[in-house]
């Protein structure tokens, strides 16, 4: 039987191979970064920016936690992870240490290892991992340091943020729903793969997470537009402004609340100052307060960027419209009614100048139902104007292949 000696122990061939394995790991592990457009990588740098705590939902193995990496290392902020399920709540409460004279200093609450590295830091990335899997008193531990920031006597300093990970329950290991509060208080987005992501990154270049620029000069508007969105929604719609799901499952996602609607109002103005697309800003909207509410909020955001009837009856040839159809409806409705409101022959005309442009330049089948009802609103004594005759077939031929739609669908219902 052969016998171990001191010198096949430290092996120089083995030694070499192990460092040239080493040399392997290394190059696979050099990766690059490019600008790339990324909806849920900007909403996620977004919210980071705006200070909120951030909840990634995704099926296990796509990324999640080395998104994470990938943010820390662009924001140049040191990670700290933490694997939620396999900790006590005193992990987050803080750990009770009697001193010399409780009854007189009372017995403070000792905050772990990683909580006191990120207050000596200053800043960071505090990333709360397999969130799904921690059982509920670990979930009510952790309210008040995704709330208030706080674990034992610290409080963590401004410049660190939190992200949380978790899978759906139906793919968690022992898996639990978010209890109410703690769903609450994140923003939640779905994380999905995209293929060509990752076969870009699998081949060496990732996309780039950068924070959002934020323009100084539309702070204060941003900060106005955000606040007359919310409130303008909430005033014509107050029952939304606190809805507890009835479905345990949608109790651990977004829903609409004082806290929630006030995270949503700081997501619009970080959006607005960014100048950030309507995909992010639907994204971080319906993560934090629903789809529901989301969506409603959404159209009326669209709405609130609507141009002024009146000012597109002053000047209808120089009148810009809406490319998207549903915002072209609506102008064109809103101009109708401004007519109806103060029925006058060059309000009148004006409108069908606008009615002329909206056909000239989209989908003519919008402009039947405003064309009709500014026709029912003529004076005798207003004469048609010349420009109907060239609103008059493009209406025509919509309104025929309305009635032949019409005869279709009620031919295949009778069969």
């Amino acid at each position: 039987m052969p016998t171990c000696t001191a010198s096949t122990l430290s092996d120089p061939a083995a030694d070499s191979q192990l460092d040239v394995a080493g040399d392997l790991l290394a190059l696979l592990r050099r990766t690059t970064t490019e600008p790339r457009p990324d909806t849920q990588l900007e909403a996620l740098t977004l919210a980071v920016a705006a200070d909120l705590p951030v909840l990634l939902w995704g099926e296990p193995g796509i990324g999640k936690t080395a998104a994470l990496t990938q943010l820390a290392e662009a924001l140049d902020l040191p990670l700290t992870t933490v694997i939620a399920s396999v900790h006590e709540p005193s992990d987050f409460s803080g750990l009770p240490v009697v001193g010399d004279d409780p009854a007189e200093q009372g017995v403070p609450m000792a905050p772990p290892d990683w909580a006191v590295r990120l207050v000596r830091a200053g800043r960071g990335l505090l990333f709360l991992d397999e969130l799904s899997t921690a059982p509920p008193a670990v979930q009510a531990a952790l309210l008040r340091l995704v709330l208030e920031r706080r674990i034992g006597a610290l409080r963590l300093p401004p410049g660190v943020r939190i992200v949380a990970a978790a899978n759906p329950r139906a793919s968690a290991a022992d898996g639990w729903e978010l209890s109410p509060p703690l769903a609450n208080r994140f923003v939640h987005v779905q994380w999905a793969h995209d293929h060509e992501v990752v076969v870009r990154g699998l081949g060496g270049t990732w996309p780039r997470a950068t924070l959002p620029r934020l323009d100084p000069g539309r702070l204060p508007q941003a900060v106005d537009f955000a606040r007359r969105a919310v409130c303008g929604l909430l005033a014509a719609r107050p029952g939304l402004v606190h809805r507890l799901p009835s479905g345990e499952a949608r109790r651990g996602g977004p829903w609409p609340s004082p806290r929630s609607w006030e995270m949503t109002l700081r997501l619009i103005a970080f959006a607005t100052a960014a100048g950030s697309s309507r995909e992010v800003l639907s994204l971080l909207v319906r993560g934090t307060v629903g789809d529901g509410p989301g969506l409603e909020l959404l159209a009326s955001v669209d709405r609130m960027d609507l141009p002024d009837p009146e000012l597109l009856l002053a000047d209808p040839a120089g009148a810009e419209l809406p490319e998207r159809g549903d915002l072209r409806q609506a102008v064109l409705d809103a101009v109708v009614a401004a007519v109806r409101k103060q029925p006058d022959r060059s309000r009148w005309d004006a409108a069908w100048t606008l009615m002329v442009r909206a056909v000239e330049s989209g989908a003519p089948d919008l402009v039947v139902v405003p064309a009709t009802t500014l026709a029912s609103l003529r004076r005798d004594d207003w004469d048609v104007p010349a420009s109907i005759e060239r609103l008059a077939g493009a209406v025509d031929v919509s309104r025929r292949a309305d009635r032949a739609a019409a005869r279709t669908a009620a031919a295949k219902a009778g069969r």
